[in-house]
């Protein structure tokens, strides 16, 4: 059987040190913890270092090393991401000023991954964005992609 494919985007890397909002930060860890065991095909793209070197350099250092410890595929940037990421833009889905985001989508999208993980609630994990790359994807015959938060995806005992 297959394991399941997640996308995470560098807004989930960043939580993983990101002190003013503690309760995104632990379930960030908890769902990073949850990943080492292996159990799902985890997927970051090139975009997520390029945006990462916006950090102060404390903070790249820590969240460098937890990508070390951690087994993943880097996606690099192509022609078919690019052209997905313009088509968002296209429709109005997302606009220019958010391109990097749309480039995390399409690399999700055209890598096949079942999910995709974002703490991005102003452009990607909302309702306009779901349903836009729901049209995009059957439009250009790519299969669905679901998108949540990490505290939505993390396995919480209570």
């Amino acid at each position: 059987m297959r394991k399941q494919k997640i996308y995470l985007d560098t807004s989930v890397i960043s939580h993983l040190k990101q002190d003013d909002v503690p309760d995104k930060m632990l379930d960030t860890l908890t769902l990073f913890n949850e990943l080492k065991n292996n159990s799902y095909d985890v997927h970051i793209s090139e975009i997520v270092f390029e945006e990462l070197l916006a950090n102060e350099e404390s903070k790249q250092v820590i969240l460098l090393e937890y990508l070390s410890s951690l087994e993943y595929n880097l996606i690099n940037i192509d022609n078919e991401i690019i052209n997905y990421a313009k088509k968002l833009i296209e429709l109005n889905i997302l606009t220019h000023r958010h391109y990097y985001d749309c480039l995390h989508i399409a690399s999700a999208v055209i890598k096949e991954c079942d999910y995709l993980l974002s703490w991005n609630f102003k452009h990607i994990v909302r309702v306009k964005t779901v349903n836009g790359v729901r049209t995009v994807n059957s439009m250009l015959n790519y299969r669905n992609i679901d998108i949540y938060a990490p505290s939505s995806f993390i396995n919480m005992e209570e």
